[in-house]
């Protein structure tokens, strides 16, 4: 059973083909299994494959659905695959040809003395050339193939009746490509003079040798064989190129008479030919050999007396004369082209994109015209040039110096390097815009086939072709083939129906926009159709293929087919973006010079890239790209100094003919020792007229600036713990910094790292990075990181939801660390760091933020801390307004169970679950801050500690009792200074010193650089002036929280202070923490009980808690009844039976209460009020004894103060 068509496109509708993984190698060549307008290197390849295995030619894919649109074209797909496969033959074939080089001058004469071994130097030579006749052979059985096929083909199509379709259009180029490509090898053949040489070495050696063999007869009939290569075989190129090329040979063929001639002229004017060649006079073969179409015809007089009277050769006009006109050309092209660029990107009006979207067609069109006329241009001028030496040369110079070197003015050098210029200008500027006008080009395309094929035919089918049924179905088959009846949103299914058919009323269509684009073997197929149309299949209809001459078509018709039919030769190109930019731009065919090579007896090929010139090599001074940098840098003109690298786009153009056209590697090592010699004598030359270090300083502070942006942007695209990976990699940069300074004046690293985070200004001190790392703490950092107080570390709760932040941003392998194994070991390294954040990690922070910026993040962390108890009061008074009035001691015989069940009762906070959960997430904030600044007191200690022992002996400084500092010299100068002051007086007295008075500057610098660091080492702990801040923020609430007994005894029932709102909080979620594993745990970690227990040892509630906490109650009590049970000889464990690990976690709380009240202890005595102050810079300063009074707190600054 069929499946409608209809269906069948839904369904693969529901498919998807795009992945979502991203571009890594950017936009390559558009790659089709189909025949693209222009031939990319991937398509090349595949030719040669198919043509290296000798597959048979059914094995293309070309035009592989053309069968099913039924036109009866498979023979002609047929044989048009045949003469594809032919063409791609002959072209590396003429590859070969072409780089072929003489055997016979290398090989060695012997003297009179070594003739008896004569023989076998004959056959060591013929083993040599056999290698390369049998490539001769090669080409020769080809010629055979390929004129057969091509006379058959013309035969086929030339007689009157018409037995199969076609020929189609594509069928006929082939054919001309082919006859192209005959012509080529043909001219090739008789222009290398190395080819017959090296074969009649070959004749002269088969003789000597021959002897020696018993049969001979094959050998002989491959020298027969290869004896016809002295007849005529040829090759291809450009379309243009290839209808000049062949068009002598076509009026050859079709007038094998005097006769026939004269018929000839009857249709086609002379005066047409005449025309055509006085303008194409010279024709480009390949890169240094050309041909002269009316020449050709010109030696064949005797056939065409008119035209050899008639025709007469125009020069070409100066090249120096047309830069002016493409100048203009350029000048307008590249502004338009840049407007239709930014009106394609902020559109958002459907109908308005539209017209943008034609425009932007328009434009991509129009450069590839621009492209093709002036690539043309220079290969027309480059053929001229080979056709016509130098008259006024030396006679001393060479063939290939009289055409190239001596054969171009200082004005036609100029105007090559400006084209040059603009071709390759336009050229990249259209490459980086593939992807940008992809869907644009592809949209257009599909608007103009639908409104052919949906509007215009359908108009067609109503007036002119209405009664004649022949024509009317071909129109037909062109609607049913090419139409996108599911683009048309405008009409019901009924009407789409009625208008596949031609139906009497139909509107005009307005389409979707889709990027859909014909391919090949639809525009095939669409290009045969109106063929068919307009000629009805004869090959000799007057007037040409869309002259009006007996045409029953109104002229308004058949210009609308026209048009169309040619927009169809050009949507190919079009589709073929990339490889058709790529081959408009290719300028490699200016380095080129193997006839030249095999022509000279003077000029041999570079061999030596660094050597001095040679009488044996070829001298560089000829080579055209050498040429052009030449006349740049030689020019007074500064402003034809921006082409000055130009000419190294042609050495990169012919180096990638070299490798994947001629497949020669022995070229493109020559080409590849001439830019070296190039690079080695003419960049020294460059330097003096251009300050290249400067501009290559400039371009690398560029580059050091944008890797650390790029550094910064991946930071702030992941959590806290990734700063160990960015020092790592700013170290890296620093170092490459440090490289690169030995040899070029970069600006200071520092400085480069300072505007990068915006640190510039002498008043700013919250820096890029610091203000990164406090909003990741803020947002990312307290809330969702919990402590573990054994490993010193904060790890990512597995209980909080993550945090959504930007995807990391990519770069080249030279952003990390220089190439992908490196980057790979780095990438191993930091991955050690990426889990947790502990003292690894706050090293990175002191090192990058340093002593400018670390202070503004330290108040800021300690303004937090206030903010947090600020909110915390409301939230604390609440849960002490839940309290019962009175709450007692537990009692001893009620058991573990029974206390546990009589704290239950007492807090009755089960309504406020939410509030009590925000407390402790308040709390757990405090805490972790706190426990990171003690972290930061160990880093920052350690770090002074190193800076002490490194100046203390310069300043005379001695480490004393109690954390104090003092200094070994009694009142008198420190050594630095008293070193610098002897050396002075020193030099003041001794007669021959040039600059006494630098001396004593120096002295005056040392007594500066000494009362400077002396300031800097009176620094103290930034964990005890933490805890004192938090002191002097809990001061506020202290009446709240810890009240003062009314009878100046300790008040055990009716206490409400803080210790108690913990204890309650404390024993609430030990207890969720043992009922489901590690819940509570893992979203609070221990960061619950350092802020808790610092809060109450500040608070002076220490005792109170240690004596009154629910949970050490509750412990005794067990410990208690495991006591008498012992002592009752019954089993220890059943009086605690059920709960075990609410008895365990109770004991590890205890123990981290006891660390952390032992830590507070020891760096904030309550007993002395020992604290640190900070400067008013906000610089910590050295320890500062308070006496043991309240309001001692009072004296350190507050935020706005």
């Amino acid at each position: 059973m069929a499946v409608p068509v209809e269906e069948a496109i839904a369904a693969l509708s529901t498919f998807s083909l795009e992945d979502e993984q991203p571009e890594v190698q950017g936009p390559g060549v558009w790659v089709s299994t189909e025949r693209g307008a222009t031939e990319s290197p991937i398509a090349l390849k595949m030719h040669s494959v198919i043509i290296n295995h000798r597959l048979p030619p059914s094995s293309f894919v070309e035009y592989s659905d053309v069968s099913a649109y039924r036109l009866s074209l498979s023979e002609d797909t047929k044989a048009l695959n045949q003469l594809n496969a032919l063409s791609q033959e002959g072209k590396e074939m003429a590859s070969v040809l072409y780089t072929y080089r003489s055997c016979v001058k290398a090989l060695p004469q012997l003297p009179d003395s070594m003739k008896q071994s004569q023989a076998d130097l004959y056959l060591e030579t013929y083993q040599v050339l056999d290698l390369e006749m049998s490539r001769l052979r090669e080409i020769q059985r080809w010629q055979a193939s390929a004129s057969s096929k091509l006379a058959a083909d013309m035969q086929r199509f030339s007689r009157p009746e018409r037995r199969i379709n076609g020929p189609t259009i594509s069928h006929l180029w082939s054919m001309l490509k082919l006859l192209d490509v005959l012509v080529q090898l043909d001219h090739l053949k008789n222009a290398k003079a190395s080819i017959p040489n090296d074969f009649s070495w070959y004749k002269r050696t088969f003789t000597q040798v021959s002897g020696q063999w018993q049969d001979t007869d094959s050998m002989r009939e491959e020298l027969d064989d290869l004896q016809s290569l002295e007849l005529d075989f040829a090759l291809l190129f450009p379309e243009r190129h290839i209808l000049l090329r062949v068009l002598p040979v076509l009026v050859v063929l079709v007038t094998s008479s005097e006769k026939d001639s004269e018929s000839l002229y009857k249709r086609v004017k002379i005066n047409r030919l005449i025309n055509i060649f006085k303008n194409e006079a010279v024709i480009p073969a390949f890169p240094d050999l050309h041909l002269s179409p009316a020449a050709i015809l010109k030696e064949l007089s005797t056939y065409f007396p008119k035209f050899s009277s008639q025709t007469r050769l125009l020069t070409l006009p100066a090249p120096h004369e047309l830069p002016p006109p493409i100048r203009a050309e350029h000048d307008d092209f590249v502004i338009r082209f840049a407007s239709a660029m930014n009106q394609s990107t902020d559109g958002s009006d459907v109908e308005w994109s539209k017209e943008v979207k034609g425009n932007m067609y328009d434009m991509i069109v129009e450069g590839f015209q621009l492209l093709s006329r002036w690539t043309a241009r220079i290969w027309e001028q480059c053929a001229w040039k080979f056709s016509r030496p130098c008259k006024d040369a030396s006679p001393s110079f060479s063939d290939y110096e009289k055409v190239v070197r001596y054969n171009y003015s200082a004005e036609e050098r100029k105007a090559l390097v400006e084209l040059v210029s603009y071709i390759k200008s336009v050229g990249s500027m259209m490459q980086r815009c593939d992807t940008l006008v992809a869907d644009a080009l592809w949209e257009t395309i599909h608007a103009e086939v639908q409104d052919f094929v949906q509007n215009t035919l359908a108009t067609m089918l109503r007036t002119t072709f209405r009664k004649k049924k022949d024509l009317s179905r071909i129109l037909s088959d062109m609607r049913t083939l090419s139409a996108d009846w599911m683009a048309n949103t405008n009409k019901s299914e009924s009407e789409l129906q009625s208008s596949q058919h031609g139906g009497e009323e139909s509107k005009a269509n307005i389409f979707y926009p889709r990027a859909v684009a014909p391919t090949t073997a639809q525009v095939h197929c669409l290009q045969f159709l109106i063929y068919e149309v307009v000629s009805g299949g004869n090959l000799r209809r007057p007037g040409g293929l869309f002259g009006n001459s007996g045409s029953e078509i109104p002229v308004n018709d058949l210009k609308q087919l026209e048009t169309f039919f040619y927009k169809l030769g050009f949507f190919l190109h079009i589709l073929d973006y990339s490889a058709t930019v790529a081959t408009l731009t290719d300028l490699g065919f200016l380095w080129f010079r193997e006839f030249y090579l095999e022509s000279s007896r003077v000029i041999q090929t570079l061999v030596a890239p660094y050597s001095p010139p040679h009488p044996g090599y070829f001298p560089i001074e000829c080579s055209l790209p050498w040429m052009l940098v030449d006349c740049v840098l030689e020019s007074p003109n500064s402003g034809i100094l921006e082409s000055v690298l130009m000419p190294f786009d042609i050495y990169n153009d012919s180096a990638q003919q070299a490798l994947v056209l001629l497949k020669q590697r022995f070229l493109y090592d020559e080409i590849e020792a001439e830019v070296a010699k190039l690079v080695d004598q003419k960049v020294l030359l460059l330097g003096r007229m251009i300050n290249l270090r400067s501009l290559i300083t400039e371009r690398i502070n560029k580059v050091f600036r944008e890797n650390i942006e790029f550094l910064f942007d991946r930071f702030e695209c992941q959590d806290l713990c990734a700063i160990v990976e960015l020092e790592r990699l700013l170290d890296v940069l620093k170092h490459s910094h440090e490289l690169l300074s030995r040899d070029l004046s970069v600006d200071s690293f520092s400085l480069m790292l300072n505007e990068m985070q915006e640190n510039i200004s002498l008043v700013s001190f919250s820096s890029r990075l610091a203000s990164q790392i406090w909003s990741e703490m803020q947002s990312d950092f307290l809330p969702n990181f919990i402590l573990c107080n054994t490993t010193q570390r904060f790890i990512r709760s597995s209980r909080t939801v993550p945090v959504q932040k930007p995807s990391v941003p990519s770069a080249k392998p030279s952003f990390y660390c220089g190439t992908q194994d490196l980057n790979s070991a780095h990438q191993s390294f930091a991955r050690l760091h990426s889990g947790f954040f502990g003292i690894p990690h706050m090293f990175s922070i002191v090192r990058l933020l340093g002593s400018r910026s670390l202070p503004w993040l330290i108040r800021a962390l300690l303004d937090h801390i206030s903010n947090k108890i600020t909110l915390l009061e409301p939230m604390i008074t609440g849960l002490q307004e839940s309290l019962p009035k009175s709450i007692g001691l537990l009692p001893f015989d009620g058991g573990v169970t029974g206390c546990v069940r009589l704290v239950k009762e007492h807090l009755n906070w089960d309504t406020k679950s939410e509030l009590k959960a925000e407390v402790l997430h308040g709390i757990k904030e405090i805490g972790s801050v706190l426990y990171w600044m003690g972290l930061l007191d160990i880093v920052m200690r350690e770090k002074d500690s190193m800076d002490f022992m490194q100046t203390a002996p310069w300043l005379g400084l001695l480490p004393g009792g109690d954390g104090q500092i003092v200094t070994s010299q009694d009142g008198g100068d420190s050594p630095v200074v008293s070193l610098f002051k002897s050396t002075a007086a020193a030099m003041v007295s001794y007669p021959g010193c040039p600059s006494p008075t630098s001396f004593h500057i120096m002295s005056k610098q040392a007594e500066a650089a000494d009362l400077l660091y002396k300031a800097n080492l009176n620094t103290g702990s930034v964990l005890e002036y933490a805890l004192a801040f938090t002191s002097a923020a809990l001061d506020k609430y202290c009446s709240k929280w810890s009240a003062a007994p009314k009878t100046g005894f300790i008040d055990i029932t009716i206490s409400k202070d803080f210790y108690r709102i913990y204890s309650g909080l404390q024993i609430g979620y030990l207890e969720e923490s043992s009922q489901v594993a590690s819940n509570s745990h893992e979203r609070l970690g221990d960061s619950v009980a350092w802020g808790a227990c610092t809060i109450i040892y500040l608070l002076g509630q220490q005792l109170h808690f240690e004596l009154f906490d629910f949970s050490y109650q509750i412990l005794n009590i067990a410990e208690v009844e495991a006591v008498s049970v012992i002592q009752t000889h019954k089993n220890s464990q059943f009086a605690v039976q059920g709960w075990e690990s609410l008895l365990e976690a109770m004991k590890k709380a205890r123990r981290l209460n006891n660390h952390v009240f032992s830590m507070l202890k020891a760096r904030c005595p309550l007993e002395e009020k020992t604290a640190c102050a900070i400067k008013q810079s906000g610089a910590p300063i050295h320890r500062i004894k308070f006496d043991n009074t309240v309001s001692a707190f009072e004296t350190l600054p507050q935020k706005g103060a």
